[in-house]
C-alpha cells in the first residue's frame, strides 16, 4: 500500500485536467486545428443554450468509443470560460466531462469561430472532422445517421 500511494499522487494531476475545462484563446487554434498523427479529429462545437447540442454530443461520444484508437474527440463550448462553473455542471449532468473540454476565452468568440473555421456562421452544435491527411469537413446542426457514418 506504502508503494501505491505515491504512484497516486503522481497521477492525480493528469485524473485532474483529463476531462477538466480549459479556455480556448485565439493563439491555440491553430494547435487544435493540426491534423492528428493518424485517425481524426472530431471538434464538437456546442453552447450552453443549444437545444441540439446535448445528443450531438452523446452521438459523437458513442462514435468515438467505438473507434477509440481512431477518434479523438474534444469538445469546444462557444460560451465563455467566465461560465466554467455553469459549463462543468452542464457537462457532468451530460456525462460528457470526460474528455476535453474547451470554452471560448476571448472577448469577441467571433474571431475564435473565423479561426476555427471560415466558412461558419457561428450556429451550433457544429462539427469539424481534420483527418491525419489534413482533409476537412464541417456539419452544422443535428447530426443525422448518414452524416455520422461519414465522419469516420
Amino acid at each position: 500500500m506504502k508503494r501505491l500511494l505515491p504512484l497516486l499522487f503522481l497521477l492525480l494531476p493528469a485524473l485532474a485536467c483529463a476531462g477538466s475545462l480549459q479556455p480556448l484563446a485565439a493563439n491555440d487554434v491553430a494547435t487544435l486545428l493540426e491534423p492528428p498523427a493518424h485517425g481524426e479529429r472530431i471538434i464538437a462545437l456546442w453552447a450552453l443554450d443549444c437545444a441540439y447540442c446535448e445528443p450531438n454530443l452523446q452521438a459523437l461520444a458513442r462514435l468515438r468509443d467505438q473507434h477509440p484508437d481512431e477518434i479523438e474527440l474534444v469538445l469546444v463550448t462557444t460560451d465563455g470560460i467566465e461560465q466554467a462553473a455553469t459549463i462543468e455542471a452542464r457537462l457532468h449532468g451530460m456525462k460528457m466531462d470526460g474528455y476535453p473540454n474547451r470554452a471560448y476565452a476571448e472577448a469577441s468568440p467571433e474571431r475564435i469561430n473565423f479561426l476555427l473555421d471560415p466558412h461558419w456562421g457561428g450556429e451550433t452544435p457544429r462539427v469539424l472532422v481534420i483527418r491525419a491527411d489534413g482533409s476537412r469537413l464541417g456539419i452544422s446542426g443535428a447530426l443525422t445517421p448518414a452524416q455520422l457514418e461519414k465522419l469516420r
